[in-house]
C-alpha cells in the first residue's frame, strides 16, 4: 500500500512508519507521477484544484483522502467517487484559529488597528491614551465582564472559551443543539433574538455550507447593541457581506474583524476594505495544521484494520 503525503506541509514521516505501507511525498501543485498513481491513501494539503480533479479520474486504486483542512472543499468539489473516504483534519486548527480569534477581540477592544493607522499617519492617538474609564456601558474596551457570544460552538470554541473567561469574560454558545460544553451555556439557535441584544463581541466560527449560508443578516445585525463587534473566523459564506458593510457604515454597530470572505482574495472593491471600524485579516486564522501525524496514524491504523475512521464526511 502507498501513502502519499503532500510537501506543502512539514511533517515527521518517520512517525508514520511501521504499517507496512510505503510513504511518498508528492508535490500538491502538479499532478502526481505516473509511478504513484496507483497509491491507496492521499494526504492533502492546500493541493492545486486541477491536480485533484486529475488525481480523481486517474487514481483508481484510491481508498481513503486525509485532508488537514477542517473543511475539504476542495477535495469535496473534485470529482472523487463516493467509494473514497473522506477524512478531515478537524481538530487540527483549533489552537491556531482561536489564538487568532483572541487576537482579533483583543483589538477591537483595545484599537490597536487605530493606533497602527494613526502611527502611520505621524500622528499621536490621544484619545486612547492616557485616562480612559474602566468598562464604560455602551463601549466594548476589554474583555473583563464583557458578554461573547460563540455561534458555531465546536472544537475551535472550546479552544478559545476558557481564554476569554481567563480574562473575566461571560461566554456563551450557540449552536444547533444546546446544552453545556465545558462550563459554558450553549443555546439553540432559536434563542438568538434574546441572546444578541446582549452581546459586546459576536465570535462567528459556523461552517460554510447551505444551512449557515448569510446566517449573520440585516435583520440580526438589528438585534446587536450599537457598541458590538462581529468577529467572524468561520466561513465568509455565514455573513451578508452587504447588510455588514451597510451596518458598518451607519454606525449601528461598533465594528468587525473578519478572517473569512464569501470571495477570496477579497476584491478591492469591496466595501468593507473602507468601511468604519472594519478590520480585514487575510484568511489568516488556521493555515498551519498543527499535530497531523497523530491523526494520520490513527486513521491509517484503523484503515488496515478495517475499522471505521476518525473525521469522516
Amino acid at each position: 500500500m502507498k501513502l502519499l503525503y503532500p510537501t506543502s506541509v512539514k511533517l515527521d514521516v518517520a512517525s508514520l512508519e511501521g504499517f507496512g505501507v510505503s510513504l511518498h511525498a508528492y508535490d500538491p501543485k502538479s499532478t502526481i507521477p505516473e509511478e504513484l498513481i496507483d497509491a491507496e491513501v492521499l494526504v492533502t494539503w492546500a493541493n492545486d484544484g486541477a491536480s485533484l480533479r486529475d488525481a480523481a479520474r486517474r487514481m483508481t486504486k484510491l481508498r481513503w483522502i486525509q485532508s488537514l483542512a477542517a473543511g475539504p472543499n476542495d477535495v469535496l468539489s473534485a470529482g472523487f467517487p463516493s467509494s473514497v473516504v473522506v477524512t478531515t483534519g478537524s481538530g487540527l486548527h483549533d489552537r491556531t484559529v482561536a489564538e487568532h480569534t483572541l487576537g482579533l477581540l483583543l483589538t477591537a477592544a483595545r484599537r490597536f488597528d487605530e493606533m497602527r493607522d494613526y502611527q502611520v499617519q505621524r500622528k499621536w492617538a490621544s484619545h486612547l491614551g492616557g485616562p480612559q474609564p474602566d468598562r464604560p456601558a455602551g463601549r466594548f474596551t476589554t474583555l473583563r465582564d464583557a458578554n461573547v457570544l460563540i455561534w458555531g460552538y465546536g472544537n475551535i470554541a472550546k479552544t478559545l472559551a476558557p481564554h476569554l473567561t481567563a480574562w473575566g469574560a461571560t461566554v456563551r454558545g450557540v449552536a444547533r443543539s444546546a446544552g453545556v460544553r465545558g462550563g459554558v451555556e450553549v443555546y439553540a439557535e432559536t434563542s438568538l433574538p434574546e441572546l444578541l441584544p446582549r452581546t459586546d463581541a459576536l465570535v462567528m466560527i459556523l461552517p460554510g455550507d447551505q444551512s449557515t449560508n448569510n446566517a449573520l443578516n440585516a435583520e440580526r445585525l438589528k438585534l446587536l447593541p450599537a457598541h458590538a463587534w462581529v468577529v467572524n473566523v468561520g466561513r465568509g459564506t455565514s455573513v451578508d457581506e452587504d447588510a455588514l458593510a451597510d451596518a458598518l457604515e451607519k454606525g449601528e454597530i461598533g465594528g468587525a474583524a473578519l478572517d473569512v470572505f464569501v470571495k477570496e482574495p477579497l476584491p478591492a472593491e469591496s466595501r468593507l476594505y473602507q468601511a468604519r471600524n472594519c478590520i480585514v485579516s487575510p484568511h489568516a486564522a488556521g493555515g498551519r495544521p498543527q499535530d497531523a501525524e497523530p491523526l494520520i496514524a490513527y486513521n491509517l491504523r484503523r484503515l488496515i484494520a478495517g475499522q471505521e475512521l476518525k473525521n469522516v464526511i
